[in-house]
């Protein structure tokens, strides 16, 4: 609609009646003091003049909204394609290293496994993802493996969240990019809230804030997405003055009586959250919110053993209902730099830049956490060493920790599957599929199917 630069210029009034289409009659010079004019109208971002005749904008839209009348300039020139296989590459590349954690973490006979952190949660994560994908809970991307998994009815449990009286009352809403909270961060613009998204990965920036007024009409949708972001959202930084009035995270499975979340791995989640406090733009009494599916709640985390990063949720969305933890867990108060490897460190230039801003003010050097570098599979089983011909965690029925371990609250079919599971698995979870080291097909591709 709004492809065409000298079209949409043609429409738009500039100061004193005139017409864009009148201004390019005008000499050089007035021409380009016109479009100045124009362009700084509220809403307008940055512009350029190209060296020919004709004046051209770089790396903005324009379009006169309905909703707001007021000119809006926004859409960053972003190569499209170039940032989607980015983003494909460093999730297959990710999704990769996961793997290698859960194979090792659910193998009692591999070697190393007692330095693991958690090793329980990626049993937990691996029956969720197992039993949704058996079940055809799971929806694209999938497999659900080592992602936040989008699930049936996500759109549901979204409108559910949305409806909270504490989403109503808050003006700033701070979402994870994920599929399955997509309806969500719809749900946060067209309310009129303002919607802070983090970077996926945080691998290319911190937050980054959008309201409605600043899309373009048809827009929205794409708004929603990690692509529509990076081309219409403001970028944030750690010196920026925000307050958030809700957090809403993705989960792989959480726990309805103490708020215990489990994600995907990485722990994005808590280090945003830690960032947040550290800025003063949270506090302990800012809620956080989960939507999941019911399957996805479960009862035997034990908040005994989370660690003290671990981020606890204070409501629960499903489709079928609302859960109010009564006495969730306690929330971090900022990063903890023990906690943090020199790999994630590494990663993120976020964090980078926080510590040199911390270190510079307290003239001390800050801790660092254990490395997350694993060895190679082949180094971690012996060196000939092959899978025993099963393949543990199996085809979606494998279940990733004993039988009786494998309760889920208000999830009968769930509960049953988990003890058919446990019972074909064995106690170590043992699944049907063939492969190297332990590792079965389903597994592989989803190490290998980016999404």
């Amino acid at each position: 609609m709004y492809n065409n630069v000298s079209s949409r210029m043609a429409r738009t009034p500039l100061p004193g009646g005139m017409r864009a289409s009148s201004a390019f009659k005008l000499a050089p010079l007035t021409l380009v003091l016109a479009i100045a004019l124009a362009l700084a109208l509220p809403g307008a971002s940055a512009f350029a003049v190209g060296s020919g005749a004709a004046p051209r904008l770089v790396g903005v839209r324009a379009a006169r909204t309905e909703r707001t009348g007021t000119l809006v300039m926004s859409a960053r020139n972003i190569n499209e394609k170039k940032f989607e296989a980015e983003r494909l590459a460093k999730d297959a590349e990710a999704m990769q290293q996961m793997q290698r954690v859960m194979e090792r973490a659910t193998d009692p006979e591999a070697e190393g496994t007692e330095t693991l952190r958690n090793p329980w949660k990626w049993a937990i994560r691996k029956r969720v993802w197992d039993f949704m994908e058996a079940n055809d809970i799971a929806r694209n991307p999938r497999p659900v493996h080592h992602r936040i998994p989008n699930f049936e009815g996500a759109e549901i449990a979204a409108a559910n969240l949305c409806a909270l009286p504490e989403f109503k009352a808050a003006s700033v809403v701070k979402v994870n990019p994920d599929t399955p909270q997509k309806e969500v961060r719809f749900g946060v613009l067209t309310s009129g809230k303002k919607l802070m998204a983090p970077q996926p990965r945080l691998r290319t920036g911190f937050f980054a804030a959008l309201t409605l007024k600043e899309i373009p009409d048809g827009m929205l949708r794409e708004a929603t997405t990690s692509i529509g972001m990076a081309k219409l959202a403001t970028p944030l930084d750690l010196e920026d003055k925000i307050k958030v009035d809700l957090i809403v995270v993705g989960s792989t499975a959480v726990c309805p009586k103490t708020g215990a979340r489990i994600g995907k791995g990485e722990g994005f989640a808590e280090l945003e959250y830690g960032m947040l406090r550290w800025m003063g733009a949270i506090s302990e009494k800012t809620l956080v919110v989960t939507s999941v599916n019911d399957c996805q709640i479960v009862d035997d985390i034990p908040s005994g053993e989370l660690m003290k990063h671990d981020v606890s949720v204070d409501i629960i969305c499903t489709p079928t209902r609302v859960i109010r933890v009564e006495k969730p867990v306690p929330k971090p108060t900022g990063i903890y730099w023990d906690l943090l490897s020199p790999e994630k460190l590494s990663q993120v230039r976020v964090l980078q830049k926080l510590k040199r801003i911390i270190e510079a003010e307290t003239g001390e050097k800050l801790p660092t956490g254990p490395s997350e570098k694993l060895p190679p599979l082949a180094e971690r089983n012996g060196p000939n060493a092959r899978g025993s011909g099963r393949g543990r965690g199996g085809r979606g029925r494998g279940g990733g920790a004993r039988g009786a371990e494998a309760p889920v609250a208000s999830s009968r079919s769930f509960d049953a599957a988990g003890e058919q599971r446990g019972t074909r698995g064995g106690s170590a979870g043992r699944g049907r599929g063939r492969g190297r080291g332990g590792a079965d097909e389903s597994d592989r591709s989803a190490a290998s199917t980016p999404g």
